[in-house]
């Protein structure tokens, strides 16, 4: 008997007008942008289908991707399916501790809206990332070691995408070693800062204090972390995890790896894009991979 994984996204695929269709069909996800309105201070429903630019921004695009992931979540939880495990990319994680009873969802709302302004905020000058294609980690590891000023991997993402982050003159400097040393692209990412490197050590230690009055629940479903590409079945691990994510590098290629070798054998990524379910078709071509969202999309998924 296989397991049933919910994947959620990170930032990056986020547009306006995502998960209108679900905010128009279901009460409980119109319950659930209320929700994250309520606990943010800001208006997530306009903010995810209103034409606008902060939707593009960090402190902006985290309370509204989880809003969107969390209201599709609830639908498909109303209709009575439910994940074996879960995981999410960054800010996806999130998403998944909500998924797995982890966290209560407001809390998760409030914790990421902290979340997205001390990342923003901490976003130091010069600051980049890069992918790097068509190279094995190990190289990677060892040139953004011997690079002069602060890189390292940021995503570990699935064979042959790999992404780079810290100061904007090391990350080229290891992107131009990295092509000579044989990698089939550089390609600079358009992003606000250098998230998950070293540099973002302080936003790391303010999610800390953010998160430490916040309620984790006793038993819950396992999910994978980003930073140890590993199970979380303790309460006690959840908040040291969290905290570390922020400057520490997202293993998403192993997380894969070690739920496909636990027998997951059937992945739903929910939330805007199909970024995860590509990553999981370059790792695995045999594994079942749905993505829902769209109702569309969840009718198909009901009626496959």
């Amino acid at each position: 008997m296989g397991r049933l994984v919910f994947m959620f996204p990170g930032q990056g695929s986020q547009y306006v007008g995502m998960g209108k269709d679900f905010y128009d069909a279901f009460p409980v996800c119109r319950e659930v942008y209320d929700l994250a309105g309520k606990a943010s201070g800001l208006d997530v429903a306009a903010l995810c289908f209103e034409e606008n630019e902060q939707i593009h921004i960090t402190e902006y695009t985290q309370i509204a991707m989880l809003a969107t992931e969390a209201a599709i979540y609830a639908a498909i939880k109303e209709r009575g399916v439910c994940p074996d495990v879960t995981a999410g990319l960054s800010l996806g994680e999130y998403a998944a501790l909500i998924a797995s009873g982890v966290m209560r969802m407001e809390d998760a709302f409030a914790v990421i809206r902290k979340r997205g302004i001390f990342m923003q905020n901490a976003v130091p000058t010069g600051g980049a990332m890069s992918a790097v294609l068509g190279m094995d980690a190990e190289t990677i590891e060892e040139i953004c070691q011997k690079t002069e000023g602060t890189v390292s991997i940021a995503n570990y993402n699935c064979p042959g995408q790999i992404v780079i982050t810290g100061e904007k003159t090391a990350v080229d400097a290891a992107g131009a070693a990295l092509k000579e040393a044989g990698a089939k692209r550089i390609v600079p990412l358009h992003v606000s800062g250098p998230f998950h490197s070293p540099l973002l050590l302080h936003a790391g230690e303010q999610l800390g204090e953010a998160l430490r009055d916040v309620a984790i629940a006793e038993r819950f479903l396992p999910y994978v972390a980003n930073v140890t590409a590993d199970y979380v079945t303790e309460a006690e691990e959840v908040k040291p995890l969290l905290t570390r994510q922020v400057a520490a590098s997202v293993k998403w290629h192993q997380t894969m790896l070690r739920l496909l070798a636990d027998g997951a054998d059937t992945f739903v990524e929910i939330g805007p894009g199909k970024t995860l379910s590509g990553f999981l078709r370059k790792i695995n071509r045999e594994a079942t991979v749905y993505h829902i969202e769209s109702v569309e999309d969840w009718k198909n998924y009901v009626e496959r």
